[in-house]
């Protein structure tokens, strides 16, 4: 199958306005025919809900929580960025654009990144006329701070964590549709299989968490919106039952993996502090806005820091990019971070940490300016470690964040199954093979806020959907499988707990596939994974039965799916042999350490398509083609 991105032609600030003016309408009275299922109650689901409920359409939305406010995004600290330009230094959606496609390492599409752009002017004024309270300034205007990769302010922020008070307004919006009657909420649902019917995409297949009921449900459309793969790690910043399953699930249907490879490493997370922890700790990148970060300049120096005179530290990050210092983009932090650790020089009895030092700032500005600022993220670092950040720096190590792979989808959001829209994390992404910070919130938003009801509408304005029910051949066939699934692992009854094989699989990912990878690595991973994949139907434990609330099948699960996804994420990083964002083969690097492109071969979304459990999947490439933005080698400094 070739890939057609649907781009639009012309000059890029036209597109997605002549996009929106060819899309075919639906007439508000036929709305009401059709129905949406949208899985996941994040901001990209939440939003896409509450916008389509409101035009009209019948949304059945699926959450995995017993609210859809515990969704991910709740979690989200830093910020939401916008080309408001309300500092007047130089911001506007062109260099939002820009800043975007050089932070991903040119890999990204272009027009999607423009429309992306776009729309984020108006995501501030849809969230603040929700009710969002933003930061503001002493005369009341909207205050925003820089964020890494950028030389401009255009990252609005809350009080507390942006993502929870972003989430609530999205979650508003979507319960006064609840209430309205045009979206109908399922709470404590988990996505088991997407059913395909005629190559369309018509409904899914769900399990009731609290009674193990199969569930069928039909659509006219299904709208995937649940994040994205992170906790393949295992040790990772997001929540626990952040997964792959719905969108893994969907690929084995017919829906093409693009770029699993692109993981994002987050700089300003709370080390490892032993083999107890379930997740890790992500502190907000504004940090990075006050604090330094340095490392001694001696290997194995153990001095406590305050001992550690200025002349004997190195501003690693200032000194490499005089330009950005502190505000590099994460990948390139990241790496600078691993580079000094590996070396001998990082801190703590680990020596898996560096130096985020407030010091300098609080003699600038005060204690109680930090305190303002950053107040609550230096009351949960104290409640952690015990360390008061206001009189010793913090301690920071890069983790495992976000992922700018996921489904692949053209300009419209839809999968290579028609009818499958893929929105936020889920999909293959707008970002390319890194994310600037505060860039996540944008496009959950943007997708289902912007973008979302026009291209929905479009497909079911202008494609025969003959009525599919739920007692089709198709969902009985798909309950079948889904069932024969959680009764191949009940009946394992092995030794080895579900939580072992992930910790297993995660470690074997870190290990291989984490911020610096090799050929050799990649090839022994997929050995590894091969191996592991074995073990685990041969030896897990799952108590209990299907029948019944049975959260350890519900991981089993998920884990299950993990051990099938992370070959192909090997795979694609073992393919795609060159250096760019999130992935640093040590293979190919320039002299100074930084990670060396190979746009005469790479310049494609690598978009894979599902053959069976242990085949090797088929590449499928779709070209990047750079009309307004030269690719050069990143520079920083």
């Amino acid at each position: 199958m070739a890939l057609d991105s649907k781009t639009p032609t012309g000059p890029i600030a036209d597109k997605w306005d002549r996009r929106k003016f060819e899309n075919k309408l639906v007439n508000p009275a036929n709305r009401r025919k059709f129905q949406v299922i949208v899985v996941g109650t994040g901001l990209a689901g939440a939003s896409a809900a509450a916008s389509l409920g409101e035009l009209g359409y019948p949304v059945k939305v699926f959450g995995i929580h017993d609210s859809p406010r515990r969704a991910h995004s709740i979690a989200a600290q830093g910020g939401i960025n916008a080309a408001k330009n309300y500092r007047n230094d130089g911001d506007s959606v062109y260099r939002l654009f820009y800043d975007t496609i050089k932070g991903g390492d040119y890999r990204a599409r272009e027009a999607n990144v423009y429309r992306l752009a776009q729309a984020s002017v108006s995501i501030i004024d849809q969230c603040v006329a929700q009710g969002v309270p933003f930061a503001r300034e002493y005369g009341g205007l909207l205050d925003n701070r820089s964020f890494g990769g950028a030389q401009v302010s255009r990252t609005f922020y809350a009080r507390g964590q942006t993502g929870q008070q972003l989430l609530l307004g999205a979650y508003q919006s979507m319960m006064r549709q609840v209430d309205a009657g045009t979206v109908t909420l399922y709470q404590r649902r988990e996505m088991l299989d997407l059913v395909v019917v005629n190559g369309q995409a018509r409904g899914i297949i769900c399990r009731n968490l609290l009674t193990g009921e199969l569930e069928s449900h039909e659509a006219d459309a299904v709208l995937l919106c649940t994040g994205g793969y992170g906790t393949v790690f295992y040790l990772s910043t997001n929540a626990v039952n952040s997964n792959v399953t719905a969108a893994w699930r969907a690929h084995k249907r017919g829906a093409y993996f693009a770029n699993p490879c692109f993981t994002q490493i987050h700089p300003t997370c709370i080390p490892v502090s032993g083999d107890h922890q379930s997740k890790l700790t992500l502190m907000s990148e504004s940090l990075r806005n006050d604090g330094r970060v340095w490392v001694p300049k001696t290997q194995g120096d153990k001095r406590p820091p305050a001992q550690i005179p200025d002349a004997e530290r190195d501003y690693y990050l200032e000194r490499r990019y005089p330009a950005f210092g502190n505000l590099v983009p994460r990948d390139v932090a990241s790496r600078a971070a691993k580079a000094v650790c590996d070396e001998g020089r990082g801190a703590g009895d680990s020596g898996l940490s560096v130096y985020l030092d407030f010091a300098d700032a609080i003699k600038r500005s005060g204690i109680d300016t930090i305190k303002a600022r950053y107040g609550n993220l230096f009351d949960m670092y104290t409640r952690i470690t015990d360390e008061n950040p206001y009189q010793v720096p913090m301690r920071i190590y890069p983790a495992v964040h976000y992922a700018m792979g996921g489904l692949w989808v053209d300009y419209n959001l839809q999968s290579t199954i028609p009818g499958l829209f893929v929105l936020g994390e889920a999909n293959f992404s707008d970002h390319g093979a890194n994310r600037l910070g505060a860039s996540a919130l944008m496009q959950g938003l943007a997708d289902g806020y912007f973008v979302a009801p026009y291209t929905v509408a479009n497909y079911l304005g202008g494609t025969p959907l003959p009525p599919v029910k739920a007692s089709h051949d198709a969902f009985g066939a798909a309950k079948a499988e889904a069932q024969q699934r959680i009764d191949k692992v009940l009946q394992v009854r092995g030794k080895r707990t579900v939580r072992e094989f992930h910790r297993a699989i995660g470690a074997i990912c870190w290990d291989h596939v984490g911020m610096a990878r090799t050929e050799a690595g990649l090839s022994d991973a997929i050995t590894q994974i091969r191996k592991l994949r074995e073990e685990f139907w041969q030896d897990v434990t799952v108590p209990g039965d299907a029948n019944n609330l049975n959260p350890g099948l519900d991981y089993a699960g998920r884990v299950a799916d993990y051990m099938e996804f992370a070959e192909v994420l090997a795979l694609d990083a073992l393919e795609r042999r060159e250096s760019c964002g999130g992935h640093f083969r040590e293979e190919f690097q320039t002299p100074d350490g930084e990670a060396l492109r190979k746009d005469d071969e790479y310049s494609y979304v690598a978009a894979w398509e599902f053959k069976g459990v242990g085949a090797r999947p088929e590449l499928h490439k779709e070209a990047l083609v750079f009309e307004e933005v030269h690719p050069t080698q990143r520079s920083y400094k």
